[in-house]
């Protein structure tokens, strides 16, 4: 049996990188995030988190679909409506981490954007700052010091 690499030279946009499958891997790609007003919350996690917008469509009707990453992440998140297998009460996401080189410089961007960012917490050498979007779900800051 003869395995192929599929053509990933295509540009995939300015911060999202692509991710080899290797044998036996999972990677961990999507997070549906469950909010009451998508354009609302396109808006937060693009202007003000920095997310970049990969897609927003409506493949059918009553359906839309927008799929927005963090900088440098290999896993987006998304934002539906009309799709019965993501309904998830509104605002129930809780501490999603994105792990940052520099807290204290991540959190200060956040803020700049408008972004309410809780103080950063030293939890035994772990640095921790969260926030929330509009409808509640809440995201975690983490930086490992002796992470690269």
């Amino acid at each position: 049996m003869t395995e192929t690499t599929p053509d990933t030279s295509a540009d995939t946009g300015p911060s999202t990188p692509t991710a080899t499958v290797g044998a036996g891997a999972f990677l961990l790609e999507l997070v549906p995030v469950p909010v009451s007003d998508i354009d609302r919350a396109k808006a937060f996690y693009s202007e003000q988190a920095g997310f970049t917008v990969d897609v927003d469509v409506n493949p059918a009707e009553g359906v839309r679909i927008v799929q927005l990453t963090p900088p440098g992440s290999y896993c987006s998140i998304t934002l539906t409506t009309g799709l019965p297998t993501l309904d998830m009460p509104v605002g129930t996401l809780r501490g999603l981490h994105l792990v940052v080189a520099d807290i204290e410089a991540a959190r200060a961007e956040l803020i700049a954007r408008g972004v309410e960012v809780a103080p950063v917490e030293d939890m035994g050498g772990v640095y921790y700052a969260s926030f929330a979007d509009p409808d509640g779900n809440t995201w975690t800051l983490q930086h490992m010091p002796w992470r690269p």
